[in-house]
């Protein structure tokens, strides 16, 4: 079962990683000043922006979660992963994007420290930076760990009299090192011509995988039949989907509209029209590309389960036994996806005798087994492509909050282009040496019980869900003031903080999963306990914020006529009118929004 890649594998590995350092050194001579750096020029084709958004939500944690989602639900992840992402991704588009480009911010933090004041945008900027940090170390701890388990790179090290437990830190420094050098060079425009092409590899790695699962499995009804009796479900497919789709829209809400990583792509745009047109173009890939992550994982956990198996055959008037044995974690798994081992390599059981399934391996599993040899490369380079997509996303956008927000005065003293540039590009060097430290913390301690899904929930419901509403009500009201945000904010990290230190999944111990505190409040999975985190950090901002607002005089540090969305939809209203009704950007998130509640439907 460990792969084996042929000299074309690595041709193709190869090919990807000279092709991404290529193409950021060659913008090197395009950046002159900050915003070449830092915003693109704001010059890039809208559509690449688009895909490189799109590609920037399909992240390493993003991709094995997704394709692991339907492996572990069927099609009720799609409901999760791709369906509920739709509506805030539109809100955002429409309402959130506009309001921070007219008001000339680079920054999310900027524009809270511009509508508010300096310590709400501080305080936002610390907090992203500081989960910025460790979301990049956890998705390099994990994507490293899964090609460990891999064994991709055993034959190679091999070869050169390297030990294979090398294979992490390699894997650790090789996407580390390769994103540094092109943002280095190039800024945030090497990291949106990256990210297009990252995009692409990913496509062209999934879908033959897809096509040549359907067909061993005997097409898409063969497999929608195979489906209830492979996925193991407590709870009605309905019913799964119902809390898939609510969950999905509370969690994905204060990431799409809140997180900068994300609406960097967007900011960039030459205009507020653009930038609107951005997010909506990416909508509509997302309605195809998680979707055929989706059905990847679908297609893993319906085919066959390997066996050991001999083969007696005679050739020759010799007899020849063929034998093909198979690790005991795959032939005890389900599907192509195998069972959780210990430190020794035996299966894990539950207290039924179960085999415990390693949904995390999902995608690397149906890579390397459907695609055919002189492809596998393409796996590789696809997994790859993922974990440097969300690394580069990360990182230009630390480096433009700590420019721009972080270390702010030091460069307002000196006002220069070529200042702001070396403080982004020594900051990017920090972050990923930080990012990398991290990761190898990580594996020291060896006590990440986490999967990718379960950190991307977590992320979700402690980093996004809290700020959601201090930039609602800052975009779309004036009587929120700077000392009701702040308040807010503050009692949102609290209580998320709080609910998910009380909070524990049944049957859990206490720990990443939650209870660090006290497990006082019991949940029946995992996702409750970051649905209800997000939810009670929303409620807590939205309370508290109002009732300081509602007792002080509304300040702010300058007319806020660009900054709140009332009077931006008002000045655009009359230019919106003489537009044809078919090239709005309100018509076409409607056909986006009218596809999703098809798909919907359709995978209820």
């Amino acid at each position: 079962m460990s792969p084996t890649l042929t000299q074309i594998d690595w041709f193709i590995v190869l090919v990807f990683l000279f092709c991404v350092l290529a193409l950021g050194l060659s913008l090197r001579s395009n950046i002159k000043t900050a915003a070449d750096f830092f915003q693109a020029g704001r010059t890039l084709p809208m559509w690449i922006s688009a895909v490189a958004l799109a590609a920037a939500s399909i992240g390493a944690q993003e991709l094995i979660a997704t394709v692991a989602a339907g492996a572990q639900y069927g099609f009720a992840a799609a409901q999760f992963f791709v369906i509920a992402s739709i509506p805030p991704l539109l809100f955002a588009a429409l309402y959130i994007v506009p309001a921070l480009v007219n008001s000339g911010a680079r920054t999310v933090p900027e524009y809270l420290s511009q509508r508010f004041d300096r310590k709400t945008g501080l305080l936002n900027a610390y907090c992203f930076a500081l989960a910025t940090i460790g979301g990049a170390g956890l998705s390099l701890y994990l994507m490293a760990s899964l090609f460990h388990a891999m064994h991709v790179f055993d034959v190679l090290f091999y070869s050169f009299g390297v030990p294979r437990t090398l294979v992490f830190t390699f894997v650790v420094l090789l996407a580390a090192a390769v994103v540094l050098i092109y943002v280095l060079f190039a800024g945030l425009a090497a990291s949106i011509l990256n990210q297009a092409v990252q995009f692409l590899v990913i496509v062209a790695a999934f879908f033959p995988v897809a096509f040549i699962g359907l067909r061993n499995i005997g097409g898409f009804s063969a497999l929608k039949a195979a489906l209830p009796a492979a996925v193991s479900l407590h709870k009605s497919s309905a019913s799964i989907s119902l809390i898939a789709l609510a969950a999905g829209l509370v969690l994905s809400a204060g990431y799409w509209c809140t997180d900068f990583r994300i609406l960097q792509f967007a900011m960039a745009a030459k205009d507020a029209d653009s930038a609107r047109r951005i997010p909506l173009i990416a909508a509509a890939v997302r309605l195809v590309i998680p979707l055929l992550l989706v059905l990847s994982g679908a297609i893993a956990i319906s085919l066959p389960t390997p066996q050991s198996s001999t083969v007696v055959r005679e050739e020759n008037a010799a007899i020849i036994h063929e034998i093909t044995v198979v690790p005991r974690d795959a032939a005890e798994g389900r599907g192509l996806v195998p069972a959780r081992a210990d430190a020794t390599g035996a299966p894990l059981h539950d207290t039924t005798g179960q085999s415990l399934l390693d949904y995390d391996r999902t995608a690397p599993a149906i890579l390397m087994h459907l695609l055919p040899t002189g492809l596998l490369g393409l796996g590789v380079a696809a997994l790859l492509a993922a974990l440097m997509s969300s690394l580069a996303a990360s990182v230009t956008a630390f480096n433009a909050v700590f420019t721009f927000d972080l270390a702010r005065r030091a460069i307002e003293e000196d006002d220069s282009d070529r200042r702001a540039i070396k403080a982004g590009r020594w900051s990017s060097v920090v972050f990923m040496a930080l990012a990398a430290g991290a990761a190898f913390a990580l594996a020291t301690c060896n006590a990440i019980d986490l999967s990718f899904a379960d950190t991307l929930l977590l992320f979700f419901a402690l980093v996004s869900a809290p700020q959601l509403a201090t930039l609602l009500l800052g975009i779309f009201t004036r009587r929120t003031t700077a000392r009701g945000a702040f308040s807010g904010l503050v009692a949102a990290i609290t209580v998320a903080l709080l609910h998910y230190g009380l909070a524990l999944p049944e049957g859990v111990k206490p720990g990443l999963h939650g209870g660090w505190i006290f497990p006082l409040i019991s949940y029946p999975v995992f996702l409750a306990v970051c649905f209800w985190t997000a939810a009670f950090a929303f409620l807590a901002n939205l309370l508290v914020t109002t009732a300081v607002s509602l007792f002080l005089t509304p300040g702010f540090n300058r007319e806020p006529d660009n900054l709140v969305q009332i009077k931006t939809r008002a000045k655009s209203k009359a230019r919106a009118a003489i537009v044809a009704w078919w090239k709005r950007p309100e018509t076409f998130a409607a056909a986006v929004l009218l596809a999703a509640v098809a798909l919907s439907i359709y995978f209820f």
